[in-house]
């Protein structure tokens, strides 16, 4: 999924809970903000790695602890790792959800490819329609939120 529509998604998680937007963001934006770097500077191969793991979330435990700030950043984060696991399975990669075990398992069928890459390669799939409904969900959202 591409990097604004976590965004968009954690903007409209946020207008139906009572967490907060700007830590619902953060958080979403999360796994991509670790892992692409990380990619990018060669440290690790692939693009989903560290962030997009699952067991990225343990830190979100004690973080949650602190009070609504690190459950917010949490469920962000959560949700980037569940629209892209939604992502892959509905584009037909479902090797690809793996990488939520990484470093434990690795995406069985891993792309591989920069950011950039990725875009030219997306549009058209069967997520990339899926992802357009998150954003007329949101546009609807903040149109009937201003009458």
């Amino acid at each position: 999924m591409l990097f604004f529509t976590h965004l968009a998604a954690a903007a409209l998680l946020a207008r139906t809970s009572r967490l907060s937007t700007v830590w619902l963001v953060v958080g979403a934006a999360g796994p991509d903000a670790v892992d692409k770097p990380l990619a990018m500077a060669g440290v690790f191969e692939l693009y989903h790695s560290v962030g997009h793991s699952a067991l990225s979330l343990l830190v979100f435990v004690p973080v949650a602890l602190y009070g609504r700030v690190g459950v917010a950043a949490g469920v962000g984060w959560a949700s980037h790792l569940l629209l892209d696991t939604v992502h892959v399975v509905v584009n037909g990669r479902p090797g690809h959800a793996f990488s939520l075990l990484w470093p434990l398992l690795e995406s069985t069928d891993p792309l591989a490819i920069p950011p950039g890459e990725f875009v030219r390669y997306y549009v058209g799939t069967p997520s990339f329609y899926l992802e357009a409904v998150v954003w007329i969900a949101l546009i609807a959202v903040l149109l009937t939120r201003r009458r």
